[in-house]
């Protein structure tokens, strides 16, 4: 089994959880690293009725640089703003009802440090795929660590490196499809086979 060194996201990346949840792989979350900007770590890219929608977690500026001591800022009721806008964009999904109260749930979550509000939501998400995985924390930042990197494989601003077939969403019709959003816009349009589909996603390792 190979130790994969993987960045916590917010509502991470399908190609994320293709990574996660593979069998295969032993999973260790860096928390040490310093915190990159413009990066999944603090936002979510979702499909809104004019395309790709970037929610974006607003972090306090606190002098602080290590992703475990990044602190949320609360002054605007970003989660509230958030949930609005994935009920607005989800809604008419096959299965947006079905895992609605479920994933109102994350945007109750109040923790200071972005990282625990990140694991967090990951537990609410790993409950509505219905799987399991464990995972461990790093102890400290390594430049080359032993693990596999995964700390600058997903890039927010650069298209996928990850083959995935499409799958219907709700404004693909309208839009075209867009790849590797958010793990939400595979739940709400995938329902139960959304495991099925991550399982069948081509790795780019």
């Amino acid at each position: 089994m190979n130790k994969v060194l993987l960045p916590v996201f917010y509502l991470p990346t399908i190609s994320w959880f293709s990574v996660f949840l593979n069998p295969e792989k032993e999973i260790v979350f860096e928390r040490f690293e310093s915190f990159p900007k413009q990066t999944y770590r603090n936002r979510a890219n979702i499909f809104g009725a004019n395309g790709k929608l970037s929610l974006i977690i607003p972090i306090s500026h606190n002098g602080k640089r290590e992703y475990k001591d990044i602190e949320i800022s609360y002054r605007e009721d970003w989660q509230n703003l958030h949930w609005k806008s994935i009920k607005t964009a989800c809604q008419s999904s096959p299965y947006f009802e079905f895992y609605e109260d479920k994933l109102r749930k994350i945007f109750e979550i109040k923790e200071k440090n972005l990282l625990e509000f990140n694991l967090k939501a990951l537990e609410i998400i790993i409950q509505v795929l219905k799987t399991e995985k464990a995972y461990s924390l790093n102890k400290e930042y390594i430049k080359n660590p032993e693990e596999i990197s995964f700390r600058e494989k997903f890039s927010a601003k650069n298209p996928s490196e990850f083959e995935m077939e499409e799958y219907y969403q709700t404004f693909s019709d309208r839009l075209g499809f867009l790849k590797d959003l958010s793990i939400l816009d595979l739940i709400c349009n995938k329902g139960p086979e959304s495991l099925t589909y991550i399982k069948n996603i081509k790795q780019s390792y």
